[in-house]
């Protein structure tokens, strides 16, 4: 892979009390997330990737619906990005994955994601 690849993916974001901004663009107040734990916030999360996994609904709908990062607009679509671009354990995972394929919980200081890789 050579330093100027860049990938495209999507993701899902779920932040909780101890994420970096916790508040999501959801929240028209701007509120800020003080009742939500890490770990409710991965419960909720694999939920969502239940119903993914499940074809209930598409990575992208879902995104659109329940996303606390204003991506989900676009369906959750970050657009492509090179190396150097995300935070690091978004990024390391986002890297590892192949085209059509999708995370499990990846940990960032924004909060909990699920990403799907598109390009």
């Amino acid at each position: 892979m050579s330093s100027e690849e860049k990938i495209r993916c999507s993701h899902l974001l779920v932040k909780h009390q101890n994420s970096r901004r916790p508040a999501s663009w959801r929240d028209t107040t701007g509120a800020i997330i003080t009742k939500k734990t890490k770990e409710s916030a991965i419960e909720e999360l694999l939920a969502y990737k239940e119903q993914i996994d499940q074809n209930v609904i598409s990575f992208a709908e879902l995104a659109k619906r329940v996303s606390d990062c204003s991506s989900a607009k676009n369906g959750g679509d970050l657009g492509h990005f090179g190396k150097g671009a995300m935070q690091k354990q978004f990024e390391d995972a986002a890297f590892k994955l192949e085209v059509g394929e999708m995370s499990g919980v990846v940990d960032s200081d924004s909060g909990v994601h699920i990403v799907l890789r598109l390009a």
